[in-house]
């Protein structure tokens, strides 16, 4: 029954994976600000520029989840990292929230390369994988509440299929603004391919298992020879 509720980040303290995420995302960004002062900018060599990217800046899908555009925006972000993922890695244990978290967020990039090959603005932050997440909180929690605009609660699941369809319909638009909603979208779908057992982990152990079902014919065997 209390999985009914809406709960802040759960009990506990925070998990080891969320910690890790949250304390390199703050040291990226106060490197990033440094460096800025001085005249450097990551952004166009670490973020996710799709026209370098398919020249061969292929690091450009992880290393732009740990750059932000400014102090609200990894604020924001963190804060539902905290929020929502909390409960998710206790229920998937760290290993398996960081690998969902990275496939999401890596999936998301590579969407939008695809999706504006020759786009020569960098997109920075780590929304697409946080999105992934956000299913992963609307799957295990589904009839949690959470509050759309910080007043109406509604079950999380319903939460994180209003955000999927605003995703959906501004990744259909024509582009503008500062807002890759591509990413955004890109995040909800790799995070429930993950989820659902079509990450790499998944893929490989299904392939072991089919490769150990299959028997070895020896056709020096007569019975191998007739079947």
């Amino acid at each position: 029954m209390a999985d009914r509720y809406y709960r802040v980040g759960g009990g506990g303290g925070i998990p080891d994976g969320i910690k890790y995420l949250l304390i390199w995302n703050g040291i990226v960004y106060l490197l990033q600000k440094i460096l800025a002062h001085s005249g450097f900018f990551l952004e166009p060599l670490f973020g996710m520029v799709p026209v370098d990217f398919w020249q061969g800046h292929v690091w450009q899908c992880v290393t732009y989840m740990f750059l932000h555009g400014g102090i609200f925006h990894i604020l924001i972000n963190m804060f539902i990292l905290w929020m929502f993922g909390s409960d998710l890695e206790r229920i998937l244990g760290t290993r398996r929230f960081i690998a969902c978290y990275f496939f999401s967020g890596v999936g998301a990039g590579l969407l939008n390369a695809a999706v504006t090959p020759h786009a020569p603005i960098p997109t920075v932050g780590a929304s697409g994988a946080i999105y992934g997440v956000l299913v992963g909180y609307a799957l295990y929690f589904p009839e949690r509440r959470v509050l759309l605009y910080f007043l109406i609660p509604i079950p999380a699941r319903v939460f994180v299929i209003f955000l999927g369809v605003i995703a959906l319909v501004n990744s259909l638009g024509q582009p503008g603004g500062n807002i890759s909603h591509v990413t955004h979208l890109g995040g909800f779908v790799f995070g429930w391919l993950y989820l659902r057992g079509f990450g790499p982990g998944d893929l490989l152990r299904r392939l072991r298992r089919r490769r150990q079902g299959m028997r070895v014919i020896d056709f020096t065997r007569e019975r191998d020879r007739w079947g």
